[in-house]
């Protein structure tokens, strides 16, 4: 059997493919430290904190979210026609990409270098090879988790199919660089390369990797999606789609079902397939009676938590204080929760589920949809973009973000929507479009949808209960609405009956289907099928 490589014969192999990329190092470099490793050296170097129960506690600064303004996608030959360019997708210039990189390469050089080896896709067939570079310890730490990690030592070095380089620490000049600011993530899909600097945000990391597989997986007849994913006692399968805030962990995090992951899926014609290896949930508030499993891995050892308050004295960590942003995060492995699917993959969803956080307190808490209406709010994906996610977001603001993550979405939404038509067809799955945000009123009015009742209106679905309750047709946007389900207010159930004044009800209702047929019409005018078209709010 052969050895696996000592460290410096793997560091030196690593150095020599960085090299031919063009990247000449001459300083340190870090291979595949494991957590325990790298939790020392970040300590060392001063990046960050143990808090009490073993979490690492450090700050991004500036940047405590992701900086959507600041992303590009490289112009270039190869991935030219298939990129759906516009605001989301923005062209940056071979020649300028380039010319930066060779002012981050410079950057790097002599400096210590931490490097993780890891996998995209928990299915073989679709799998990709991916090299995640940092100058920070606790940001490989946090790929390290984010990741899929071979089990066993490596006894080859990879070629990887993808290379990450994270400069955070450069700041791009923008009069030179030709850049937006300081912060940069420029996707180069023909080098198969991404730069990001300017920013310590991990979540970049995560979300330019699901970017290249957005369109690396269409390609291959495989629908990518920004959902989380659970499997029951039977083998069944559920998918939550939902933009960052509206309960995808949440939600998929479930004590009598296991977790498939928590944000990142694939789905082929074998079933659905996880893309990572971990988890990055939200915790601000986050409460241990109604969410234990992800308040417990706050405490635990491995952990990343990124802007969480602790306290100097005690190291206990305040999940309450929101003093650095709302959008504090912990970023664990997925065998840090104590029910997963082990495989990262499972079979055909029986359920798939479209959450919204809706900010004007019109949308109903469960409604059932066809295949032409869950392919319509697909395509509209509509929420409210939370406080915290993205710089200057301060409080929720309606948004439509397509196939609920329109900012990580390389191709054309209508393709993505296109082949969810079809996986639906196939397997003949359940749609349901559930409301998590609020009711009584609009935001600042009336109140969030309790969890307590969500989960109970998620069992119902599980367990086949909704197929059999009463319903109505909902007279502005056409779906179908339960009437009655156990365990969840009556009230709830019809949210124009919570509203101290119906009659204002029925205009923001209204208002809010106007914005769904403008959008709509400006994004998608003649380009889906009178099918789909129906699938959206009743004509006035």
């Amino acid at each position: 059997m052969t050895k696996p490589l000592s460290p410096q014969d793997y560091s030196d192999a690593v150095r020599a493919q960085l090299t031919q990329q063009g990247i000449h190092h001459t300083g340190a470099i870090r291979v595949d430290l494991s957590t325990p490793e790298l939790y020392e050296t970040a300590i060392h170097r001063r990046e960050g904190r143990i808090a009490t129960g073993g979490s690492l506690v450090v700050e991004t600064g500036q940047y405590t979210g992701r900086s959507a303004n600041d992303k590009f996608i490289v112009d270039e030959p190869s991935s030219r026609d298939q990129v759906a360019w516009g605001s989301v997708n923005r062209p940056f210039s071979e020649e300028a990409y380039e010319k930066l990189r060779t002012r981050v390469t410079a950057y790097l050089q002599d400096r210590e270098l931490f490097v993780q080896d890891c996998r995209v896709g928990a299915d073989p067939q679709y799998q990709r090879r991916v090299r995640i570079v940092t100058t920070q310890a606790w940001q490989s730490l946090f790929a390290r988790n984010l990741f899929i990690h071979p089990a066993s030592p490596c006894e080859t070095v990879m070629q990887p199919d993808f290379t990450l380089i994270n400069a955070g620490g450069f700041q791009a000049v923008p009069e030179v660089d030709g850049t937006r600011s300081e912060a940069f993530i420029l996707l180069h899909l023909g080098r198969r390369e991404a730069l990001i600097g300017g920013t310590g945000y991990a979540g970049e990391n995560k979300k330019v990797v699901f970017t290249l597989m957005n369109y690396l997986l269409p390609l291959q007849g495989v629908l990518s999606m920004h959902c989380s994913a659970n499997i029951g006692e039977q083998d069944d399968v559920a998918i939550f789609f939902g933009l960052s805030g509206t309960g995808k962990t949440t939600l998929s995090t479930d004590p009598r079902r296991r977790m498939i992951g928590d944000d990142e899926h694939g789905w082929s014609d074998n079933g659905v397939f996880n893309l990572e290896g971990g988890c990055y949930a939200k915790v601000i508030r986050l409460h241990p009676q109604a969410e234990p499993d992800i308040w417990n891995c706050t405490r635990k050892f491995g952990t990343v938590l990124e802007n969480v308050i602790l306290d100097p004295v005690t190291r206990r960590v305040n999940l309450d204080d929101h003093t650095l942003t709302e959008n504090t995060r912990a970023a664990y492995p997925l065998a840090s929760l104590p029910r997963i699917q082990f495989s990262g993959h499972g079979g055909h969803p029986s359920n798939v589920i479209l959450l919204t956080a809706d900010a004007f307190g019109i949308m109903p808490p469960v409604a059932r949809l066809t295949i032409e209406q869950a392919m319509y709010h697909f395509l509209s994906g509509y929420t409210a973009k939370l406080a915290g996610t993205e710089r200057g977001v301060t409080e929720p603001s309606a948004t439509f973000s397509a196939c609920f993550g329109e900012p990580f979405m390389a191709l054309d939404p209508v393709v993505y929507a296109t082949l969810l038509g079809k996986k639906l067809q196939q397997s003949q799955a359940r749609c349901w479009l559930i409301n998590t945000g609020w009711t009584g009123g609009p935001y600042g009015e009336g109140f969030r949808m309790p969890i307590q009742e969500t989960r109970a209106i998620i069992d119902r679905i599980f367990d086949g209960h909704l197929d059999h309750v009463p319903t109505r047709i909902d007279p502005t946007f056409g779906f179908e609405v339960p009437i009655e389900i156990t365990n969840v207010d009556p009230m709830h159930l019809d949210p124009r009956t919570t509203w101290k004044d119906p009659a204002r009800y029925d205009v923001q209702a209204r208002q809010l289907a106007d914005r769904f047929v403008a959008n709509f019409a400006e994004k998608f005018a003649n380009r889906v099928s009178p099918e789909i078209l129906s699938g959206g709010p009743v004509p006035r």
